[in-house]
């Protein structure tokens, strides 16, 4: 990974993917990067990097002799604010983008705001989501915080929203991840977007063995709702559960599972330990409030795994009912993930093995990049 020093002017004459911030190995940053790698000689631009992010970006270069320009753009003064104030400040008012671009991606929620400053090349936005703290989920969000900064929230996502709308206003094509986000953005902003759905390395994952333990891979967050899985292996003691991600709640799951044999957790992993985890899984187990597109079912059913999910948001794109997993009911509860865990027996599991591997297959990154390739050289949207 290259850092502040690589040198903007015409650096950057082929693709340019900017991106919020890589603090976490999860799903959009490996689109962000699984994108640059795609095309020799690009570049990915974010505010800020976090280290835990490193494995991620050494082992999605395209080569090991070819790693990938990731430069960090972030006003350094503004760091202290945080991630989310310095990435918003930097991309709207700061001077990020490389001279001379073909082509910039813009993802994320901050990213897209630097939009303002391309004077040539394509524009093209690909959305994970909304920024859904400013719209749908407004009222959650802002219920974390005390009464008195609450009139401080409201002012920023006011303002967010606004500045958001007119940085897609600005880009050639709008490209999301999923019919789910696609409907979002048009119940939301009022504009239409084609959906790519986001690259799964399908060969990364196999199925190694029938195990005996379901897998979690979701982040660790509240609308994640891992906190029900736990309190449904709390109640099933000789059913075991691998929490194999990390997050904000790490400390109160745990604590929450304090004493149960059965539960374990592993805290982010790299590539390698994964796959391993995954692939010698029963099942995985994945039931965030309305995903956005969700790569860990995929990844699931990559490695010949049902998913036990919930039937809604991305899921209903990705896993089909009684063939590649179980999705149950939006109002569902710890009493109906343990049914769910009980129905997957070992012989149910295998019997779904290929049918699992073959719907994987349809969200293999050759897919993404193909379709990605005709966005960036195809006609502009209007």
């Amino acid at each position: 990974m290259s850092g502040s020093d690589v040198n903007p002017k015409g650096a950057g004459q082929g693709l340019c993917v900017l991106y919020d911030f890589l603090q976490v190995p999860g799903g959009a940053e490996r689109v962000t990067l699984v994108l640059a790698g795609a095309w020799p000689g690009s570049q990915v631009r974010v505010s800020r990097v976090s280290p835990s992010t490193d494995a991620l970006v050494q082992a999605l270069a395209p080569t090991p002799a070819q790693p990938l320009s990731v430069r960090e753009v972030g006003w350094r003064w503004a760091r202290p604010l945080g991630w989310v104030l310095q990435a918003l400040l930097s991309f709207r008012w700061g001077r990020v983008l490389p001279e001379g671009a073909s082509a910039v991606v813009y993802s994320g929620f901050y990213a897209p705001l630097a939009v303002h400053g391309q004077r040539t090349g394509r524009r093209v936005y690909y959305g994970h989501t909304v920024p859904r703290f400013a719209y749908d989920l407004r009222a959650h969000f802002r219920a974390q915080y005390p009464w008195f900064l609450r009139p401080l929230f409201d002012v920023f996502t006011w303002g967010l929203r606004g500045m958001y709308r007119r940085a897609l206003l600005r880009m050639d094509v709008l490209v999301v991840n999923s019919e789910n986000v696609r409907l979002r953005l048009q119940r939301h902003l009022g504009l239409q977007a084609q959906v790519v759905h986001p690259p799964v390395d399908v060969a990364r994952f196999a199925w190694l063995a029938d195990g005996d333990y379901f897998v979690s891979t979701a982040r660790l967050e509240p609308l994640k709702r891992v906190d029900v899985l736990v309190q449904a292996f709390l109640q099933m003691p000789h059913e075991r559960l691998v929490v194999c991600s990390g997050g904000s709640e790490l400390a109160r799951l745990q604590a929450l599972a304090a004493g149960a044999a059965n539960i374990s957790f592993t805290g982010w992993t790299d590539e390698l330990q994964m796959a391993q985890i995954v692939g010698r899984a029963r099942a995985s187990l994945y039931v965030p409030v309305d995903e956005d597109f969700g790569m860990s079912p995929v990844e699931s059913m990559a490695a010949g795994k049902p998913v036990i999910g919930v039937a809604e948001g991305g899921l209903l794109e990705t896993v089909v009912h009684g063939e590649t997993g179980l999705l149950l009911a939006p109002t569902f509860d710890a009493s109906d993930v343990c049914a769910a865990v009980q129905a997957m027996t070992p012989s149910r599991a295998q019997g779904m093995r290929q049918a699992c591997e073959a719907r994987a297959r349809r969200f293999d990154t050759a897919h993404f990049v193909q379709r990605m390739r005709e966005v960036l050289t195809g006609p502009r949207a209007g």
